[in-house]
């Protein structure tokens, strides 16, 4: 399920390493699927043990040039705590959000959020992820919202994000975006695929003006009941081990 672990530094634990490098990935297939706003979005590993350090890109790098050695160990008051000292600058906004689901979902290792133009239209749209496509209705009865607050700087809202969470992995951050998690990486990826989809064919449906079919409320919970027998590791692996190969001949390699 993981990408090959090559040239790990000594200071850097295999487990580290291996979860450096699938993150690596998993920046790269963002924006391979152009779900990037710049250098604005962020997503985040929790690294194994007791003290809650997770991994997020430094700012200011291109998710498409991002690499194992780049992502930054931090810790829950937002300290790099990288064995080589450097002192590099995550997003502040990026801390807020992630740190907050780290903290209090210990089953989720991995954490995505984006702005992407369909993402940020539906999150604008009063009723929210519409059940109108396969793609959202893995979403039914699953799914969180958010109010705007302003600029995540406030760590004050780390509670709301996660009572609005709830047992949920997915959230419409309204207003903003969408937030996805997973209890590994590549289920992360899958998540955010499916949502980015939704969101996207929802944008296009409304657009065309036409009245929308929406299923009966019993299929719509049916598919999503359907949607949750998949969800396995081995799903998910080889849904990410073909997503892999988009990216493989990358340079540079995302494994440095």
């Amino acid at each position: 399920m993981n990408v090959i672990a090559t040239a790990r530094p000594s200071s850097t634990t295999a487990d580290e390493w291996t979860i450096r490098c699938d993150l690596a990935a998993l920046y790269r297939l963002v924006a391979h699927y152009r779900w990037t706003d710049f250098v604005y979005t962020h997503i985040s590993a929790r690294l194994p043990g007791p003290d809650d350090h997770f991994l997020i890109n430094p700012y200011g790098v291109n998710f498409h040039q991002m690499r194992a050695s780049d992502l930054v160990k931090i810790d829950t008051d937002g300290r790099a705590i990288d064995a080589d000292g450097q002192s590099r600058r995550v997003n502040a906004a990026g801390f807020t959000i992630h740190s907050a689901i780290h903290m209090a979902r210990h089953d989720l290792t991995c954490v995505v959020h984006t702005h992407t133009a369909a993402g940020i239209a539906v999150s604008a749209q009063k009723q929210g992820l519409l059940p109108i496509s396969q793609h959202a209705l893995k979403f039914y009865g699953r799914l969180g919202y958010h109010g705007y607050e302003g600029i995540a700087l406030d760590l004050d809202e780390r509670d709301r994000l996660v009572k609005d969470l709830g047992p949920h992995k997915a959230m419409i951050l309204q207003n903003h975006g969408l937030l996805m998690g997973g209890t590994s990486i590549p289920e992360a990826f899958h998540m955010t695929y499916m949502l980015e989809r939704a969101c996207q064919a929802q944008v296009a449906a409304l657009s065309g003006g036409a009245e929308l079919i929406t299923p009966p409320d019993d299929v719509c919970r049916h598919t999503a009941e359907q949607f949750r027998k998949q969800e396995n590791d081995d799903h998910y692996g080889m849904i990410w081990n073909a997503a892999l190969q988009l990216i493989e001949n990358d340079a540079p390699d995302y494994r440095e």
